[in-house]
């Protein structure tokens, strides 16, 4: 089995050649290709390289399947006894990501 633990965003995501996951948003066109090259992980078989913190050379290959926002949620600030209450709304903008190739 062949995958590798990628950062981009400030959070660091498992990534597997074929699947579709969400990260923060990337910037570029529905169906343009993206390298995320801060590959911090990669195992093909048996075999496991560590970065420290990156590997020189690693790539991933994927394909910006959407671009769109998550679901809203809604920040709610209360104090009792104060008439004090505030909502807000917020939608998280994110970019689907299908996996297509590691490069070791």
């Amino acid at each position: 089995m062949t995958y590798a633990v990628v950062a981009t965003g400030g959070k660091q995501y498992k990534v597997v050649e074929g699947e579709t996951l969400r990260v923060e948003k990337i910037a570029g066109e529905v169906g343009a290709e993206v390298v995320l090259d801060s590959v911090l992980l990669v195992r093909v078989d048996d075999a496991l390289k560590i970065g420290q913190p990156t590997l020189e050379g690693a790539a991933v290959h994927a394909t910006i399947v959407e671009q769109d926002k998550a679901k809203k949620i809604l920040v709610f600030k209360y104090k009792r006894r104060k008439r004090y209450r505030r909502m807000q709304g917020h939608r998280q903008p994110y970019t689907a990501l299908r996996i297509n190739r590691i490069d070791a």
